[in-house]
């Protein structure tokens, strides 16, 4: 599987599904070895049985990025089985279902920002301290509008995403001259996901709505939005670091 990616390595969290899984195909697509990482053993190693069969290369890393341990020992991982690591898609996130900011509970916050901010955190950490030894690479975090805008009844789950573009322009600008770049994309719905349909259980009206408020008057593939992140990883965008680019059909133009 020639590419761009090929002779390359790439681990992607979240990967057992939806843009985590687009990502791991696209990044084997282009010829890189994946390190497909998820807590979900079943649909990470469907992950990789899909890469497999498509010709190219990966391994299953059951981790919960919400670990340290466990993220340093992906890494390893990663770095022993492939013999190195040039790009990351840290992506795993949870959602917060709509609430209001004063209902919110301490035993929600502790969840959400352990695995949609303190996860990424711990990847970034792991990721960079081998990065920074080796010569560089790039990493792309997953965020989302609600790191631009907010998003109504999610407080949590906002601020969580504000903390991750924040973490990803400190560590963009700490680690330019290791040659390392860092930037996150801001993804609005996407379809077939296991977050949207989650929400669509509890919103069942959610998915016209989100289209209504859509220039492009859809929501998103996986794929499209695995598409920017590929290309932030790649060579063919060299001169980007620090940005968090949405991905989002226009929904933030207003």
């Amino acid at each position: 599987m020639a590419g761009m990616f090929q002779g390359k390595v790439a681990l992607v969290t979240g990967a057992g599904m939806g843009l985590g899984r687009a990502t791991a195909v696209a990044f084997a697509r282009e010829g890189a070895k994946v390190a497909v990482a998820d807590i979900d053993v079943k649909n990470g190693e469907q992950t990789v049985d899909m890469i497999k069969k498509a010709g190219g290369e990966a391994l299953f890393i059951k981790t919960d990025v919400s670990r340290a341990a466990d993220v340093e020992a992906m890494v390893s991982k990663t770095v022993e089985t492939y013999g190195g690591l040039d790009c990351a898609h840290n992506n795993v996130g949870i959602e917060e279902l709509p609430t209001p900011l004063i209902d919110g509970t301490e035993e929600n916050w502790d969840r959400i920002v352990d695995v949609d901010l303190k996860s990424v955190w711990l990847c970034l950490k792991y990721e960079i301290k081998y990065m920074v030894e080796h010569g560089g690479g790039a990493i792309v975090n997953t965020s989302s509008i609600a790191g631009l805008i907010g998003a109504p009844l999610q407080a949590m789950y906002t601020a969580c995403k504000w903390g991750v573009n924040g973490l990803t322009l400190s560590a963009a600008g700490d680690y330019a001259k290791a040659g390392i770049r860092v930037n996150a994309v801001c993804p609005a719905g996407m379809k077939g996901t296991g977050f949207y349909n989650r929400m669509l259980a509890v919103q069942p009206g959610m998915a016209e709505a989100v289209k209504e408020m859509m220039p492009l008057g859809r929501d998103a593939a996986p794929e499209e939005v695995a598409e920017a992140v590929v290309w932030l990883c790649s060579d063919r965008a060299s001169y980007i670091t620090g940005i968090t680019m949405p991905v989002d059909g226009g929904f933030t133009i207003t």
